[in-house]
């Protein structure tokens, strides 16, 4: 670890690292520009022109992005999908991780296997079984239908993950409160949950970017009510083609959210995977 901090200390790994970063956000950087920009400056140049004549730039295409009903929709459709999703996984991924890890029960093992043999199954082999189950219980074409398939889909790399970081804790550390009269479910979320946060906050950033990026299991089992950002802005695409004053800014939106999601747990991010590295 300590080899680990100076290495990273070191003025050359640090000019590195921010030359990789500021090419991390030109990207970004280059979108939000083009989202400021009318559609004609667009045409007439790349978005690094407008840093010439900032006074052009102005926030008329956000003001439009919100009058239309189709994107705002979306965006909501979004929330109410990768909030939920993420949640539940995390919550259901936590419990049964350290059941799997702490607690004697029947086939724990086989059934552990289980969950490891589904981290094989390929997303797109469940879709079509699924659509036909979703279309007997009236969940096709809905939010909790799709958000049922990614919470489906996200669990057993989300046992697998916390079962493993669980298992690292000690064993004394464990049986300390036991001793003390602690139930396991006070054990679970006064002791377990907070020294597995960072791990618990790893998990919680991969799948709310995995759903909130989602296009595939969305373009499949959303009807036009409960479609995300990324199918609505796909949709403007085939339909109006380069209005680049509206897809710019959808976007944007689309893409700014994880970025702050990510940056907020950041700290957590990096605590989880350097406690990874050395364990």
């Amino acid at each position: 670890m300590n080899a680990i901090r100076r290495g990273l200390g070191s003025g050359l790994v640090q000019t590195f690292l921010v030359v990789i970063g500021l090419v991390w956000l030109t990207p970004l950087a280059g979108l939000f520009l083009s989202s400021l920009r009318s559609a004609q400056d667009t045409a007439r140049g790349g978005w690094w022109t407008a840093l010439a004549d900032p006074g052009r730039l102005s926030f008329d295409n956000y003001t439009a992005l919100l009058k239309n009903a189709g994107i705002t929709q979306a965006f909501w459709n979004t929330v109410l999908i990768s909030v939920p999703a993420t949640t539940l996984v995390v919550v259901i991924a936590a419990l049964a991780g350290y059941a799997f890890a702490w607690l004697d029960f029947p086939l724990r093992e086989p059934l552990f296997l289980l969950v490891v043999a589904l981290l094989v199954v390929p997303v797109q082999i469940g879709l079509l079984p699924v659509a036909k189950l979703f279309g007997a219980l009236g969940l096709f074409g809905t939010i909790p239908g799709v958000v049922l398939f990614h919470v489906a889909y996200g669990l057993p790399f989300a046992v697998f993950l916390l079962r493993n970081y669980f298992a690292e804790m000690p064993k004394e550390m464990l049986e300390a409160a036991r001793m003390d009269g602690g139930s396991e479910w006070r054990i679970f979320t006064r002791l377990v949950l907070p020294v597995g946060r960072p791990a618990i906050a790893s998990l919680a950033i991969f799948q709310f970017l995995w759903v909130w990026n989602d296009m595939l299991v969305a373009l499949l089992f959303a009807d036009s009510s409960a479609q995300p950002l990324t199918v609505q802005l796909q949709s403007q695409i085939r339909q109006f083609g380069s209005n680049i004053d509206v897809l710019a800014p959808g976007a944007f939106l689309s893409l700014i959210v994880p970025v702050v999601v990510f940056f907020a747990f950041q700290r957590h991010f990096v605590q989880g995977v350097m406690a990874g590295s050395v364990k």
